[in-house]
């Protein structure tokens, strides 16, 4: 036996084809679903829904609360207390709505359960049963986001995204995320390449998702993200393994010559396979994919790779979960739409497989296999999770330590986006986050990057490509106290020679566990200007300038640009008053007053 733990049950499950019949789809499915709760016997449940209310959720939306109330009053979750339950009905706010809907049951011997605020930034006790339905913005025990439209380019509106909630469990915290992501709109754009562009899409998509838990201003904590990836299989691939030695035709629309269809026929003639915008059908269809199961299939199931280094996954032995037929009587069937893949996965952070007691049984499945459950069948993953692990982090430093000191961790999320930060203007003020495309720079940030001094030229050059085996290491640490000393060297600069900076557009607001940082897009280099009086034959702002205790907001300077022409004698005649004031600065300091009231004796003189 491991340590104490507690045994969890993780469940995806695209629930949108359900809803299309909810008479009869409803009862079966959550029967389906509760005879799996009451044979694994868990004592903690999430279920995370994708396409809750259907693709008609304007008709469909009325049915979630009776699929709710199937769950919430069932014999097998009597004994299940605590409630939460998460569900984004709004189909009227086309910017937000993501149909997404986390449902999680905590049974009455778990007794320290949290649930982290959003708002507040801590956890809050769990002890009660809760629905949030409907516009559920303004929930603060949950996070939810929508991707930006241009993730999606196929796709006029999309209602991708995910929506996470922090749990801490009898002292163990993790994080829960549902996730949606795109679907593949055409089998014949998907069989172009690998990866195609659906893939590109969804991996983009993903990768932004990772990056921002990674940067979290909430702290990093291990997670389980799971949730309908529409993760393919490599279709190029597929198909040239299901054609070899196959003849091809192509089927041709007679309006615009593209071709409808492609089929692959034997030497008898035989149509094998048949492959158009929607169709993918084989002549074994099911003896093919299904049984038994398909492990030649899995060897083109690639699109996980993109993420081993930041994402794990137990082993799969359970055949593809889409697309099932919705048909009753033909449950253990594939439709012919799409070639099988495992769009619905259970995945987890390397810091939270370290939370599971794998001394205990682990079990990833499919979940009725034969009952019709829709055209995407739950998956499930049933771990045994650690009792007081507390936060369980990839890497022990505050933010932003990680860019001048070695962090693999850091430098694999470093390797996407990367944070400037100006420490100069540490203040009280937040500004949010501003990030680079890493793709501009030649190589991963290293402590050589930042070893000289700020503000030199060389700060704003890019680094040589020349490989860094053949660069001489010649710059020495930056510790701590150094970095303190330059910093403190170059405010008294400012101080006696007060920078003027060109306001960026692309400054916003960041505030990170306390820290305050002006984050920073560089700003264009501000032309030379020359200050000199304002002409005026105003008496009394001529009397109020030379009185200098004036503290209005009248202007007494006009600037001019310098174009680097030679000035005429008489340009420099008239401008001879001008010149004296050419060093002055603005602020109105001591040293400031008595330089303009020596400069001002020295004009009365002459």
């Amino acid at each position: 036996m491991g340590s104490p733990s507690i045994p969890a049950l993780l469940v995806t499950a695209n629930v949108g084809s359900i809803f299309e019949d909810p008479s009869e789809m409803l009862k079966i499915w959550t029967e389906e679903f509760l005879s799996t709760v009451a044979k694994l016997d868990p004592k903690f449940i999430a279920l995370h829904c994708q396409e809750v209310g259907g693709k008609n959720y304007e008709n469909s939306m009325k049915h979630v609360e009776h699929f709710v109330k199937l769950l919430m009053s069932s014999n097998e979750l009597r004994l299940f207390d605590k409630i939460r339950i998460f569900l984004d009905e709004d189909y009227s706010s086309a910017e937000n709505f993501t149909a997404l809907g986390n449902l999680y049951f905590i049974h009455e011997s778990v007794e320290n359960v949290l649930i982290w605020d959003f708002n507040d930034v801590k956890f809050v006790p769990v002890s009660d049963k809760q629905v949030h339905s409907g516009n559920i913005e303004a929930v603060a025990t949950k996070e939810k986001a929508k991707f930006p439209q241009d993730f999606f380019p196929e796709c006029k509106w999309s209602r991708k995204g995910f929506l996470r909630t922090r749990w801490s469990l009898n002292g163990t915290v993790v994080d829960l995320i549902n996730i949606h992501l795109f679907h593949d709109a055409s089998n014949f754009i998907a069989m172009e390449s690998y990866p195609s562009v659906y893939c590109k899409n969804r991996r983009r998509a993903l990768e932004h998702t990772l990056i921002r838990f990674h940067n979290d201003r909430y702290g990093k904590a291990p997670y389980f993200v799971f949730g309908d990836f529409n993760f393919r299989t490599d279709t190029e691939g597929v198909i040239k393994k299901l054609t070899e030695g196959l003849t091809t035709t192509r089927l041709q629309n007679n309006k615009n010559n593209d071709y409808t269809k492609l089929q692959f026929a034997n030497e008898d003639s035989q149509l094998v396979l048949t492959v158009g915008k929607k169709e993918f059908n084989h002549l074994d269809h099911q003896k093919v994919f299904l049984t038994p199961s398909p492990t030649w299939l899995k060897t083109f199931d690639k699109e996980l790779e993109a993420f081993e280094k930041y994402l794990t996954e137990y082993p799969i032995n359970f055949p593809p979960s889409y697309p099932f037929e919705e048909n009753i009587s033909h449950a253990r069937s594939y439709m012919q739409t799409r070639c099988p893949a495992w769009c619905d996965r259970v995945l987890l952070s390397h810091t939270a497989k370290q939370l599971v007691d794998e001394e205990e049984k682990v079990e990833y499945g499919l979940m009725g296999l034969d009952t019709c459950m829709g055209d995407h069948k739950p998956v499930y993953l049933r771990v045994e999770l650690k009792l007081n692990s507390g936060i369980v982090k990839c890497c022990e430093h505050a933010p932003y330590e990680c860019l001048p000191a070695t962090c693999q961790c850091c430098q694999t999320f470093a390797s996407v986006t990367i944070n400037i930060v100006d420490m100069c203007d540490y203040s009280r003020k937040s500004y949010p986050n501003v990030t680079i495309d890493s793709q501009l720079l030649h190589e991963p940030i290293t402590r050589d990057m930042l070893s000289h001094e700020p503000y030199t030229p060389e700060s704003a050059e890019s680094r040589s490509p020349i490989p860094e085996e053949k660069i001489k290491d010649e710059a020495e640490p930056v510790s701590a106290a150094q970095l303190k000393r330059r910093l403190e060297y170059i405010l008294s600069l400012e101080r006696k020679f007060p920078m003027t900076r060109s306001e960026s557009a692309n400054v916003e607001m960041r505030a990170s566990n306390g820290n305050f940082f002006r984050n920073r897009a560089m700003s264009e280099v501000p032309r030379m200007r020359r200050m000199r009086l304002i002409s005026t034959t105003s008496a009394s702002s001529i009397h109020r300038y030379q009185s200098h205790h004036s503290s209005s907001d009248e202007d007494w300077y006009e600037f001019e640009e310098e174009t680097g022409s030679k000035c005429s004698s008489e340009d420099r005649q008239s401008d001879r008053k001008s010149d004296i004031f050419d060093d002055i600065r603005l602020e109105k300091t001591t040293k400031f007053k008595d330089r303009r009231r020596n400069r001002m004796n020295c004009c009365s003189v002459m």
